[in-house]
């Protein structure tokens, strides 16, 4: 009996598994990147600088890690903002979290080595 069939449909399925891992590394990657750029320009507006700067952009990468939304980081910034009188809209900050995202994603895909 050949079970050749079967193996291929299993080095298939083992494929498709890697490539979705792999996949879902790079987002993570990407989404975590494009946070970091993103906290450094917020902390720039916020006045923030040293530890407070750095444990302040922790806090917007773990927003992202640990919330469901993805629009979670986007609410913290803009409350944490509107709560230090920093007069910004929501469409800014929704165009820089963009930008960043290219930026980041250009970043981690040259150190992937596409």
């Amino acid at each position: 009996m050949d079970h050749s069939s079967g193996d291929g449909f299993k080095d298939r399925e083992h494929s498709f598994e890697t490539k979705y891992f792999h996949d879902e590394e790079l987002t993570f990657r990407i989404h975590a990147k494009r946070n970091h750029l993103f906290g450094l320009w917020v902390v720039s507006l916020l006045g923030y600088t040293d530890e407070k700067a750095d444990l302040y952009i922790e806090e917007i990468i773990l927003v992202d890690v640990q919330r469901a939304h993805k629009e979670d980081v986007l609410y913290k910034v803009l409350k944490d903002l509107e709560a230090a009188k920093v007069d910004i809209s929501d469409h800014r900050l929704r165009k820089k979290l963009e930008e960043f995202e290219e930026e980041a994603r250009k970043i981690i895909m040259n150190d992937e080595g596409f």
